[in-house]
């Protein structure tokens, strides 16, 4: 998935995507938790979107959106098989060749910001090698291959509760950007 956006942290013109969130689905999520506060906001904005980021979606989305969906991106490849698995999978130029960086920053979000930029020199020196195809058996292997990426992979599952925190005060300080909260 190779998408470049021009970028992150300007508005796009023209026509928007209207996200709406049921007000009943968002008490339910608040009550579950943050995980299940933010995710109702992803999927509000996949569903917007058809289910899937492309480039002709993308510049009807809000910043803001788009840095939820390269957050949510970032959270589940990183949590399911870490930075490694990510970049194989096809997500690096996603998230190392456009500003989620900078926008997390300006979130506020310095360490998962730091992280990323880690994690985007390592890219830029191994992602050929993680990107090419290989067998399940030469996949795990790459795990060995490549241990500078165990440091960043442990950091962000230590951290991955409070950023998610994070995130979700963040969309709940700026909700008008990411959705219409309706009855």
């Amino acid at each position: 998935m190779y998408l470049v956006f021009c970028s992150l942290i300007r508005t796009f013109a023209g026509v928007m995507i209207e996200v709406k969130v049921q007000d009943v689905a968002l008490r339910q999520a608040v009550g579950e938790g943050m995980d299940a506060f933010v995710d109702c906001f992803v999927k509000a904005i996949k569903e917007a979107i058809g289910g899937e980021l492309t480039s002709e979606t993308l510049p009807q989305l809000t910043s803001d959106q788009v840095t939820l969906l390269a957050w949510d991106v970032l959270h589940e490849e990183v949590m399911d098989g870490g930075f490694i698995q990510l970049i194989h999978n096809g997500y690096g130029p996603f998230i190392f060749k456009n500003p989620l960086a900078k926008a997390l920053k300006l979130w506020g979000m310095r360490p998962l910001s730091k992280l990323i930029y880690d994690a985007h020199s390592l890219y830029v020196k191994y992602g050929a090698q993680l990107e090419r195809d290989c067998s399940d058996e030469e996949f795990m292997a790459l795990f060995e291959q490549y241990p500078e990426f165990d440091d960043l992979d442990d950091t962000f599952v230590e951290e991955e509760e409070n950023w998610t925190n994070d995130i979700a005060h963040y969309i709940d300080e700026h909700i008008e950007r990411f959705a219409e909260v309706i009855e």
